[in-house]
């Protein structure tokens, strides 16, 4: 109990220390307002924000476009995953365009799917599907690729289908490596949407910065900023509660280097 102990403790105590430094230090520092507002200048912007800004309403539109586009990144680099993990003709076929696709910067889509689609909640949703796909993708594929033949003989010589092959030893043998994509994409997904909102949104918590910003209200930016963290690390701590009741087999140390 008390190994467990140690370290949350240790991350209270940092997180204290990281509070009081950002109370006290801009003034010790000599800092204006205007470059690092001290925290409770910030709190008292975020419950005016929350009164007069409709501040739940901006983070509710963008934690639903988070949840969408994370999930639809997801089982879209899940599919593809695994079709290119069984495929090895297909992955040669088509790997040249997904790392192409990779290698854009996921920035310079965002002003053009403004144009395609406007001021709605899609650009960002394919923002953030295109920056989740990809980690979850590769994950998937290479589990899949290193699937222990010895398990695949065993249960070919004990008739099984190609499905069957998929079903038990394949998929269930990807599942480490998908949950560890999963996390990574989870931080991702906040980034991407985040992005379309600061290039054309109208409405979300990256509306909100911009408006901040070209108010030069630099506490209700620090506001948006924080609340964007605390949607990702609430994104990122539902995909390790998931993974635990998933993986629950797996002895802990295994899940804690996933």
């Amino acid at each position: 109990m008390n190994s467990l102990n140690k370290p949350m403790l240790g991350s209270i105590a940092l997180l204290v220390l990281f509070l009081a430094g950002w109370q006290w230090g801009p003034g010790l520092l000599g800092m204006p307002e205007f470059v690092l507002p001290k925290l409770s200048r910030v709190a008292e912007e975020g419950v005016a924000m929350w009164r007069n800004a409709d501040l739940l309403e901006h983070t509710a539109i963008t934690t639903l476009e988070i949840i969408i586009g994370f999930g639809l990144g997801a089982l879209l680099g899940v599919a593809i995953g695994v079709a290119l993990g069984l495929s090895p003709t297909t992955e040669a076929m088509l790997s040249p365009y997904i790392l192409a696709l990779q290698i854009a910067p996921k920035v310079a889509f965002a002003p053009l799917f403004v144009m395609w689609l406007g001021y709605t909640v899609y650009p960002k949703i394919l923002i953030a599907v295109l920056i989740v796909f990809f980690p979850v993708m590769i994950n998937v594929l290479s589990a899949i690729r290193t699937v222990d033949p010895d398990m695949i003989n065993l249960v070919r010589a004990m008739s099984a289908s190609r499905w069957q092959i998929f079903r038990l030893v394949e998929f269930p043998s990807a599942m480490a490596a998908l949950f560890s994509g999963l996390r990574i994409a989870s931080t991702l997904a906040v980034i991407g949407v985040t992005v379309g909102e600061l290039v054309g949104g109208n409405k979300g918590l990256g509306f909100l910065l911009v408006d901040s910003e070209g108010q030069g209200n630099t506490a209700g930016v620090f506001v948006a900023i924080v609340m964007l963290t605390l949607i990702g690390v609430l994104a990122y701590s539902a995909v390790v509660w998931a993974e635990k009741r998933v993986l629950h087999y797996l002895p802990k140390a295994n899940l804690s280097t996933v």
